[in-house]
């Protein structure tokens, strides 16, 4: 996959898919930090199934394991420095 320029910061972005590559990106940074927030994931985390947690759990490790090298994993993710 070719790299692109970075997408714009997102905080307050608004939230618009198909238009164009850039737009997606920024899109999904926004969309990402929205669903991350603590207050959100507390409401939603506790009402999901068992099922709901474990494959949603198997699509984020699957992604990071495709397209991060193991470097970028343990300083990006896991926030370990050498």
């Amino acid at each position: 996959m070719p790299h692109h320029e970075n997408p714009p910061p997102a905080t307050n972005a608004p939230i618009c898919f198909g238009l164009d590559r850039r737009t997606d990106e920024a899109s999904l940074i926004a969309f990402v930090e929205r669903f991350a927030r603590p207050d959100l994931l507390a409401i939603l985390i506790p009402r999901l199934t068992d099922d709901e947690i474990t494959t949603t759990l198997d699509f984020l490790t699957n992604l990071m394991k495709k397209r991060l090298s193991d470097p970028e994993y343990h300083r990006l993710f896991l926030a370990e420095t050498p």
